[in-house]
């Protein structure tokens, strides 16, 4: 199983199956962080490379419960769906309901066979859509570079430097709207905050797209704030219990979506925006979970459907939107991998992996994700220094090859970093241009778990295994260490391969039966990163 937190998402879990019941669910009113909608039963010994897998991923955003049992006779039953906890549906003569769609894999080939099924399939027909196959571009968002505190010009002056890097995309974040000057107002009011944007959001985003850069804005659609003209207009329209006080998450409410009419608001205010500029990117963010889970607009004997019916209104949303701007590409976020699911990927071909940028942390998170999920639909950004989730000071270099891995941005003020950092970033930039098809499109093979100890290591391949891109990593420098070697996986055994840096060859069969020696470098957080093209024989 995958459990977590946020900032500390898709830690991979692995238990024996003992008689009883064991489970795994949410009741949050989103698949979570704490729990993914994912649940597989692997033989004993089982590992990357070989032994039987059968796996179960739930294609829904909701509640859900994930759970094996062993009967007295050590038969086992494996069931998933959605979350029969405060849930119910009462169904009228001659009506039916729909169930979510579960997609179950088998291997005998081990986990990482397991997981290239499930990449295949969801990058090349879960996901859908104008960018499905397309590269996505590099970005800067300006979250940790200003939080709520910018204008037009500080925003103007990222994208300078942005642009100079050869980064193609600017992301607006949280701010842009209402009077939101922090997280306790202005939720639902989406209108431009003149006093951060004078001359209005088409004056902004012509200004970044002059410069030769795209321009992105972040929304939370589903939620509103008490202080918003919203609420004050429509009190009812959030999910809440009558006569009794609402609870606030992060100071703001969810919007109820069982609604047609709340449906159509998000629709329309939503539609209206990207209408009114040359937007082509949308962070779509959720930013709290459901409580005081009931309906104004529902009957007492089905105030139960109310978080099913919320997550078939925002599927509703969703579908509407993204068909109408069929331009624009849409990540989904919830705090970062709160609700990263197959249900969300069928309409937002990526998601926001996690709010923690350490590149530590990042090692986890996005192997563990990466154990359902492509590389392709997980967004990796470089952040600053010391990190603003945990403190921790790790090189570039290492922050630009764990994001690497994903879908490749940055998270910083690139106005106050040295001329030293602007350079590396810029050759870090240049560099995934020239590797991105292998990236987004290729096979993604993992090697060394930071689960199991102090190091990671993954590689990619293309398709016609005539290129490869390999990272290593070491958390933390080790007195006496032993010599490593590295051996790579998915290569043509019977190609010769050429190291882009160094010129130096090497057999297919060599590199992934004898593989490298790896330097003995004093160093924490360390990384390592390989090119390989094949060689004319």
């Amino acid at each position: 199983t995958l459990y977590g937190a946020h900032n500390n998402e898709k830690n991979i879990e692995r238990r024996s199956i003992v008689p009883g019941i064991q489970l795994v669910d949410s009741c949050r009113g989103a698949s979570s962080p704490q729990q993914a909608p994912f649940i597989s039963l692997v033989r004993k010994g089982t590992d990357e490379d070989q032994g039987e897998v059968y796996a179960f991923n739930l294609v829904y955003s909701g509640n859900f419960t994930a759970q094996v049992q062993v009967d007295p006779y050590r038969n086992t039953r494996v069931s998933i769906g959605i979350n029969p906890f405060d849930f119910s549906w009462l169904l009228e003569p001659g009506e039916s309901f729909q169930t979510p769609e579960v997609v179950m894999a088998y291997t005998a080939n081990g986990l990482g066979d397991m997981s290239r099924i499930y990449h295949k399939l969801y990058s090349k027909r879960l996901c859908r859509g104008t960018f499905r196959d397309k590269l996505r571009p590099i970005l800067i968002n300006n979250w940790e570079a200003t939080y709520f505190d910018f204008n037009a010009e500080k925003i103007e002056e990222i994208a300078i430097e942005a642009r100079k890097a050869g980064i193609e995309l600017l992301v607006l974040d949280d701010g842009w709207f209402g009077k939101r000057d922090d997280d306790n107002s202005s939720l639902g009011d989406w209108v431009v905050d003149q006093r951060k944007l004078p001359n209005g959001l088409l004056d902004l985003a012509n200004r970044i797209c002059d410069l030769g850069l795209e321009f992105g804005l972040w929304f939370e659609p589903e939620m509103i704030s008490i202080d918003s003209d919203l609420y004050r207009k429509h009190p009812d329209w959030c999910l809440h219990v009558e006569n009794r006080p609402p609870t606030l998450g992060r100071n703001q409410l969810v919007l109820d979506l069982s609604r047609d009419e709340v449906c159509d608001y998000i629709i329309d205010s939503v539609s209206a925006v990207l209408s009114s500029a040359p937007i082509t990117y949308v962070k779509w963010d959720m930013n709290r979970h459901m409580t005081d889970l009931g309906s104004a607009a529902l009957p007492p004997e089905r105030q139960r459907e109310t978080a099913h019916r919320y997550m078939l209104g925002l599927y509703k949303v969703m579908e509407e939107i993204t068909s109408r701007f069929s331009n624009v590409l849409f990540e989904s976020c919830s705090s970062g991998g709160g609700r990263f699911d197959a249900g969300m990927l069928y309409y937002m071909p990526q998601t926001w992996t996690s709010d923690n940028t350490d590149a530590m942390c990042r090692l986890k998170i996005q192997y563990g994700t990466s154990l359902v999920y492509p590389p392709i639909t997980m967004g990796a950004h470089v952040s600053t220094v010391p990190n603003h989730q945990v403190g921790r000071m790790t090189p570039l270099e290492t922050r630009g090859h764990v994001a690497m891995a994903g879908n490749f941005g940055y998270e910083l003020d690139l106005t106050t970093i040295t001329e030293q950092e602007k350079e590396v970033i810029k050759q870090q930039v240049a560099l995934y241009k020239e590797i991105r098809p292998i990236i987004q499109f290729g096979s993604f093979l993992r090697i060394l778990s930071p689960f199991d100890g102090n190091e990671a290591a993954w590689n990619f391949v293309s398709d016609d295994q005539s290129e490869v891109v390999a990272s290593y990593f070491k958390v933390l420098s080790q007195p006496a260490a032993s010599l490593r070697t590295l051996k790579f996986k998915g290569l043509n055994p019977n190609f010769i391969y050429k190291n882009v840096d160094t010129g130096e060859l090497f057999g297919g069969d060599e590199l992934m039966n004898a593989g490298i020696t790896l330097p003995r470098i004093k160093q924490d957080f360390l990384s390592m990163f390989w090119r390989f093209t094949k060689h004319p024989n």
